[in-house]
């Protein structure tokens, strides 16, 4: 399978490897993408990738609690300038209003509902929009938590959008341990909320890569296989603090992790917390824009490599 300069841009986003390392990846796995990850992990190139590349688009990921209910959603738009703009912003908070008031079951259905201070309905007054603002303009995605306590966070006027859900008891305001996590969330992205989310097919695939990494290090390789299988179990917990959110250490004291942070700050307020759920938009998150001027750049360079 042949492979692109945008390929190798991918799988450099995908894991933050070199270009010519990634462009070596892609050779030797005939192009595939998740090939390419999982050889760049055994050679102890690369931590674990997403398989979906996450190319910027301009837009503004928003997210708003009111009266106990809580609302995120992305509506992307063509150039950053429109995404901080005076008729784009309030466009999107308008949005995440229908999302609050409405509980539409998905984009189709919020285009139906009536927009705020309008007998126009969203699909209707979305032309009237584009026209003014003078851009397309797409509603990509929401989500609502109509149930427990949630809480909001925005990031960078609108790059991250996070909502948090939480079970609260003994009558405390967990505001501040909810934005705490959100912001987490915000940074560090984890790609499972607890352990026990883990799957086992996810589980074996890091034993996998730990096994390969241990076969492609000089001082481990002559070790019996069931040796690296068991060393491999027990590094297990170092994949859970990466990659799972109540597991990792908690950014503004790395002595804790996010679930100690939580337990003991509700209890120091007389109560008790319990993360349920989570939200995180990152607007642009998988879209792809053209990168013809990019690719060609990368090419040249892939070419004076060789």
């Amino acid at each position: 399978m042949a492979f692109t300069a945008a390929d190798v841009k991918k799988l450099r986003e995908m894991t933050n490897v070199g270009m010519m390392d990634c462009k070596k990846a892609l050779a030797e796995n005939d192009g595939d993408m998740d090939k390419a990850v999982e050889w760049l992990r055994e050679k102890g190139l690369a931590k674990a990738a997403k398989k979906a590349g996450r190319i910027a688009a301009e837009g503004m990921a928003y997210a708003v609690v009111e009266n106990g209910i809580g609302a995120v959603v992305e509506v992307n738009c063509e150039t950053d300038f429109c995404a901080k703009s005076e008729l784009f912003v309030p466009f999107v908070k308008d949005i995440a209003k229908v999302v609050l008031d409405n509980d539409p079951a998905d984009v189709e259905a919020l285009k139906a509902c009536k927009y705020p201070g309008s007998d126009l309905t969203v699909a209707e007054i979305l032309p009237e929009k584009v026209m003014s603002i003078g851009e397309n303009l797409q509603i990509r995605r929401f989500a609502r938590f109509g149930e427990n306590t949630s809480v909001a966070y925005v990031h960078a006027a609108g790059k991250i959008g996070v909502l948090v859900n939480l079970a609260v008891e003994g009558g405390i305001d967990a505001t501040v341990i909810g934005k705490d996590v959100a912001m987490q969330i915000a940074a560090l992205n984890p790609r499972f909320w607890d352990k026990s989310d883990v799957t086992d097919e996810v589980i074996e695939e890091e034993k996998k890569i730990l096994v390969a990494q241990m076969d492609n290090d000089p001082k481990m390789a002559s070790k019996p296989a069931e040796v690296k299988e068991k060393i491999a179990a027990g590094k297990l917990n170092k994949f859970y603090e990466e990659n799972c959110l109540l597991q990792q250490a908690f950014v503004k004291d790395g002595s804790v992790s996010v679930e100690q942070y939580i337990a003991s700050s509700a209890k120091a307020l007389g109560g008790s917390v319990k993360f349920l759920n989570a939200v995180r938009f990152e607007k642009g998150e998988g879209i792809e824009k053209k990168v013809e001027d990019f690719a060609a750049e990368v090419a040249a360079q892939m070419n004076a490599g060789k």
